[in-house]
């Protein structure tokens, strides 16, 4: 009979790709783990070479009570609360290394908000904005705790004291970046997760990266790409979203700034435009854009001068305006060509 163990051995297997563990995962997984050499057509030679002699084993013993020493839980995706849409991918973890709460039925009000690690004040309180007003309409938004759009993501979940889950490139023990582990305690103090499919010690190699972004990309219903640059990983973890059928939307950028070229090439390839936290709700079917979200511009456009350039805290003065609401409209007057904008930021009427 399969066991945790099993899984935590198959996930520590060398030479083993995504089909080689679908298929290991769906059959006689324990009997292949006990007589390797039985089933060369379902193990490469490297993952026979680490059965022999029970040394995948002791690995995966150790990695377990290493887990333990610290005070994860080790989460088959056979487990119930395992999450389920990331259990219907093409290449599920086949454990997860979880500290915090899992919720077995929260895919269909996931959201995972990515984007750059260098990203503008403007972004980060955009992306902040977007977690929060998720997060008050009940979604769970999923990030991978990067510096720039993921901590602010999850921090403006925080902020409507909501629910988060943090998706780590490296293990438990070496969380990266360092300056993130009081808002990764902090998650997992408050009804979230901070999750990662890597033993405890392993480091963040760069390899890490791509794996991390599938689990963001599979979480749940959508992944909203907030900012990024035409070479970003963000954009990684769209294209993995789209291979597994998921929504994806991109907050717009002026179309000479580097850093929005990502997102402007993604609404340029079919993804939906962002606004506000009401236009992801209303595209995954859990509400529609209040009444204030759905406002025309002219107040916008109308606390402008054609003579004389404003500042945004100008301009929100007199429409009245949230600041986060008020980048994102004049982001898209931008792109409209109804609007300019200068250095300082300052903008005014075209």
């Amino acid at each position: 009979m399969e066991t945790i163990l099993d899984r935590l051995t198959l996930a520590l297997l060398p030479g083993l790709g995504p089909r080689e563990r679908s298929r290991l995962l769906t059959g006689p997984l324990a009997d292949v783990l006990a007589r390797p050499d039985d089933h060369p057509d379902l193990l490469p030679r490297l993952a026979r070479e680490a059965l022999r002699g029970g040394r995948a084993r002791q690995q995966a013993e150790a990695a377990r009570r290493r887990a333990a020493e610290v005070g994860l839980r080790v989460v088959g995706s056979d487990e119930p609360d395992y999450p389920p849409w990331l259990a219907r991918t093409c290449d599920p973890p086949p454990v997860l290394f979880v500290r915090g709460t899992l919720m077995k039925d929260e895919g269909e009000r996931a959201v995972a908000l990515v984007g750059s690690r260098a990203a503008t004040t403007q972004g980060l309180t955009f992306a902040r904005a977007l977690g929060r007003g998720l997060a008050e309409a009940g979604v769970t938004v999923v990030s991978g705790l990067a510096r720039g759009i993921d901590a602010a993501a999850h921090r403006g979940a925080l902020e409507a004291d909501g629910r988060t889950v943090a998706v780590l490139g490296s293990g438990h023990g070496r969380l990266y970046p360092r300056e993130n582990e009081d808002l990764a305690r902090a998650i997992a103090a408050r009804r979230g997760a901070v999750v990662s499919e890597f033993p405890v010690d392993t480091g963040p190699w760069k390899g890490n990266f791509p794996r991390r972004n599938r689990v963001i990309a599979g979480w749940g219903r959508a992944v909203v790409v907030v900012e990024a640059g035409e070479r970003s990983g963000a954009l990684i973890t769209a294209r993995l979203a789209l291979e597994e059928g998921r929504d994806v939307l991109a907050v717009p950028g002026h179309p000479t700034w580097p850093g929005a070229a990502g997102t402007n090439a993604l609404l340029r390839d079919g993804a939906v435009v962002v606004r506000h936290a009401g236009d992801i709700l209303e595209e995954i079917g859990l509400g529609t854009p209040s009444p204030a979200e759905l406002r025309t511009d002219d107040d916008v456009l109308a606390a402008l001068r054609q003579d004389a350039p404003s500042s945004v805290e100008e301009i929100a003065a007199r429409c009245d305006r949230e600041l986060p609401e008020l980048l994102s409209r004049l982001g898209e007057l931008e792109l409209a060509a109804r609007v300019r904008r200068l250095p300082g930021p300052l903008f005014v009427r075209s």
